[in-house]
Parts: C-alpha cells; sequence; structure tokens
C-alpha cells in the first residue's frame, strides 16, 4: 500500500503538523490501496505563507521565463504517464486503457492549451481617448481545490494558467484520489518550480478546505465540485471578499433532432453517458427524443447500453470500472430504485451489481423510458452510467426540456450540424456540442446558472486568474 504521508510546501515534502491519516480504498476491490495524511490548519498556514513570501518574486518574473517554465513542466509530465495511469485506476476505477489515455491526456491538453492561449493574449491595451492603458497582472496566493472523477484534467487546468499568470497556487486534491496529485508534485520540483510557488497539502474539505476558502492571505479560490460545496465555500469566502471561480454540477441535456440519423449520430454522444463509468459533470444522461420516434430510441439506446461490458480496471479494454467509492455507489442505486417507484419504465440494467462481478462498486448500465420533469432523477445529478428517456412534441417544447434544469454546464444535440445551428443559441449552457459530448482543446470550460462562474481552459481560462489594472498617464 502507497503511504504518502507528506505535503509538498515551499519546495520540500515535509511532515504534517497535527494532521489525520486516511486510508484511500480501491474501488474495485474495496480494499486500502493508499495512505495520506489529511492536513491541518497549521499546515494550510505554512502553504500559506511560503505561496505569499515566493508571490512577491514570481510575481515579477519575465513572462518568457514562465513560459519557459511551464514548457519545462509539460516534459516532464509527459514522463510520468504511465506513474499517473496506475494509481488514477486503482485509486478511482478507471481502467487502465481509458487511465492512460483519457485520464492523463486530458491533463496534457489543458497544459498545451494554456500554452497557445498565452501566444494569442493581449497584456496591454490602449484606452481609446485617453493617455491611459489596461493591463492584466497576477491575483496572488490562489487555493486550488479538485475532484476525483477528473482529477489530472482539473490540476492542470488550474495550474497551468496560474503558473502562466504570475500566480503562487496551493492545491488541495480530492482525498479520494490523491496520488496522482503527489506525482504532479514531483513533476513541479522536476521542472524546477521555485519554492513556494506550488503547494500541495492533502486533506478533506472540512479540513483543508475551509482552511483555505476562509483564510485570509488567499486571494482566489478555484473549486471544481459540487454545486452543494460550491455554494459553502462561496459563503466561507465572503468574509475575506477573495475571487471564488467554480465549476460545479451538470443535468445535461441530449437533445436528439427530429430527423437525426440514430446510427450514425447517436453512439458518439450516448458514448458521454458511459466514459468514465459516468462520472463526468457533462455527461449528457437527458436524452430527449422525438415523440414521434420514441420506440425506435428506445430500442437504440437500450441495445447501446446492454452491450456495454463491466469489468476491474486491472484489465485493457474498451470497458467501463467501479465508481468511485461505496458513498457514490449507494447513491446511484437509490436514484435507481426511487426512479423505478416513481414510475419509469426499466429499459435496461437496474440496481444490484452486473452480473460479471461479485464485489466492487459496480454499477450495471441503466436506461429508463418514460421519463417525465417531475421524477427526482431528469433533476437529480446521477454521476454514474445511468440516462434516462424523455419524449418531446415540437422543438419548442425540446428546448423548454433541456432547459428545464438549475444547471447549465454543458448540452449536446444529436443531428444534423446544420439543423443543429437553429437550436445551439437557445440552450443555456456554457457548452454545446453536435454529435459528440466533449469540449475542444481552447475552447472556454465552464457553466451558466448553478453549475458554476468563471471559466477554464483557452484565453478567458488564463484571463480568469489574472487581475485588471488601468494605469492613466504613465
Amino acid at each position: 500500500m502507497r503511504e504518502l504521508l507528506t505535503h509538498y510546501i515551499d519546495g520540500q515534502w515535509v511532515a504534517s503538523e497535527g494532521g489525520r491519516r486516511y486510508e484511500v480504498i480501491n474501488p474495485a476491490t474495496e480494499e486500502p490501496c493508499a495512505a495520506i495524511m489529511l492536513g491541518s490548519e497549521a499546515d494550510v498556514n505554512k502553504a500559506v505563507a511560503a505561496a505569499k513570501r515566493a508571490f512577491a518574486s514570481y510575481s515579477q518574473t519575465p513572462l518568457a521565463e514562465r513560459k519557459a517554465l511551464l514548457e519545462r513542466i509539460i516534459v516532464e509530465y509527459k514522463k510520468r504517464f504511465p506513474d499517473f495511469a496506475a494509481v488514477i485506476s486503482e485509486e478511482m476505477g478507471a481502467p487502465l486503457s481509458f487511465a492512460g489515455t483519457a485520464q492523463t491526456g486530458a491533463g496534457l491538453g489543458y497544459l498545451l492549451g494554456s500554452l497557445e492561449a498565452l501566444d494569442s493574449m493581449t497584456w496591454d491595451t490602449p484606452v481609446p481617448g485617453a493617455n491611459a492603458r489596461m493591463v492584466y497582472e497576477p491575483i496572488g496566493v490562489v487555493a486550488a481545490i479538485t475532484p476525483w472523477n477528473w482529477p489530472l484534467n482539473q490540476i492542470c487546468a488550474k495550474i497551468a494558467p496560474c503558473i502562466l499568470a504570475g500566480n503562487t497556487v496551493i492545491l488541495k486534491p480530492s482525498e479520494e484520489c490523491p496520488s496522482n496529485a503527489a506525482i504532479f508534485a514531483e513533476v513541479l520540483d522536476a521542472a524546477g518550480v521555485p519554492p513556494g510557488v506550488f503547494n500541495l497539502v492533502q486533506g478533506d474539505g472540512l479540513g483543508v478546505g475551509v482552511a483555505l476558502t476562509k483564510h485570509a492571505d488567499v486571494d482566489m479560490v478555484s473549486f471544481t465540485g459540487s454545486t452543494r460545496a460550491g455554494i459553502q465555500i462561496a459563503k466561507n469566502a465572503a468574509d475575506t471578499v477573495k475571487r471564488v471561480h467554480q465549476e460545479l454540477g451538470g443535468k445535461s441535456p441530449n437533445l436528439v433532432l427530429e430527423q437525426a440519423d440514430f446510427a450514425a449520430n447517436l453512439p458518439a454522444t450516448l458514448s458521454g453517458v458511459i466514459a468514465n463509468t459516468g462520472q463526468s459533470c457533462i455527461a449528457p444522461t437527458r436524452i430527449l427524443v422525438p415523440a414521434a420516434r420514441k420506440a425506435e430510441a428506445e430500442t437504440f439506446v437500450r441495445d447501446y447500453f446492454a452491450a456495454v461490458k463491466v469489468g476491474p480496471p486491472t484489465e485493457e479494454g474498451a470497458h467501463i470500472g467501479p465508481v468511485v467509492n461505496k458513498a457514490q455507489w449507494t447513491k446511484i442505486q437509490g436514484l435507481i430504485e426511487k426512479t423505478i417507484e416513481e414510475g419509469a419504465t426499466l429499459l435496461q440494467g437496474g440496481p444490484g451489481l452486473p452480473d460479471s462481478v461479485n464485489r466492487g462498486y459496480y454499477i450495471r448500465p441503466t436506461v429508463f423510458g418514460d421519463v417525465t420533469p417531475d421524477m427526482t432523477i431528469f433533476h437529480e445529478e446521477t454521476f454514474g452510467p445511468v440516462a434516462t428517456i424523455t419524449t418531446y412534441t415540437d422543438m419548442d417544447d425540446a428546448i423548454e426540456l433541456a432547459n428545464r434544469t438549475s444547471y447549465g454546464l454543458s448540452a449536446t444535440i444529436t443531428g444534423d450540424p446544420e439543423a443543429a445551428k437553429d437550436v445551439v443559441g437557445k440552450l443555456r449552457a456554457g457548452l454545446v456540442a453536435v454529435n459528440q459530448w466533449g469540449g475542444v482543446k481552447g475552447g472556454s470550460f465552464g457553466g451558466y446558472k448553478q453549475s458554476g462562474n468563471g471559466r477554464e481552459g483557452g484565453i478567458h481560462g488564463l484571463k480568469d486568474f489574472m487581475e485588471v489594472k488601468t494605469i492613466v498617464n504613465a
């Protein structure tokens, strides 16, 4: 079992001051696979002090120097792909094939995308009609709080712009999947990140998370996670009026157009419910289909989900693994059972373990038909391989159903891209994808409504980690 009992603070691996040992459970075996020290307020204070000291000099470094630093980080990151894949697979259940490509590759995409955004950034802009200019400057000390489901993706989405902008940062990764963050700290150390510019404090939300969000010397909190936790973080940060930057939950629609070619286009969008065992905030789980094609859609989606293989993360292949922990498994099982109780038609899957396994936090790929907007599952984020089918009468009805959610992180459209052009502007979501379910490198990512505020990735993701200053007569 791995033991990661130190934090990375001020360029050194240091023992915790008053921390608590925590065992990470392998979701496939239900047995411990790693141990960390959940940090204390004293650990947070030490990391924040180091970041504040480092900010004085690092914020003044030439941009070319910061760019060269990120380029070195990318070189070191690529060397650790196998190590990243192994620990992500073991701790959050992603099959090795997926962990070694999509999971690790997502992080690299943000590192590379931040470099590209840097090249398109205008740092100094004249004010029309005045002897003045506007410039971008670093914010200060940033607390980055990241989730377990796409761990490297979110770490890199925050750390890369911090490094380029001239900020210093304290990372608190999820305690459910912490080892990749420790390897990432080793990557930054090997790349020569100056002491105090990057700090890693392992911990949980109630301990390290609260201490960071309330700390007077933290200038910005960037959080990815649940809307419930995001609301509390905003409240914690309010007393010090720090910037709060959040990417929160989602309940994404998959709007299937009336003339959509199911065979040609639906597999690409249905895959978003299956990929990563459904543990994606942009998973398009609410499938909206024309009423006239209800039977056809139910058969197609049922057969697609029936063909999904479930198996151990240690095996190579295109199967899915377990969800991350017992709490998530129990929540998903409860939602499946509640959907049956509320009158939906179970088309595929259902409660209990898949036939192929006898332990672990595995979910049967599940599809429900006859789901109506008054049912719990229509509104509640599932975070597992579970899809619902709801019918619409016309396009106005479809758009209303798509937008009938407190979230607005993403939306998917299945069908003719030309026909989709009339719909994309009417969907209230920060990302709208046609015949796919994800974004693109260089694009911005973030939500409307209760899916958060601010953006990650691309030029907007870089600007969100900076302040704007107006300078007059100088």
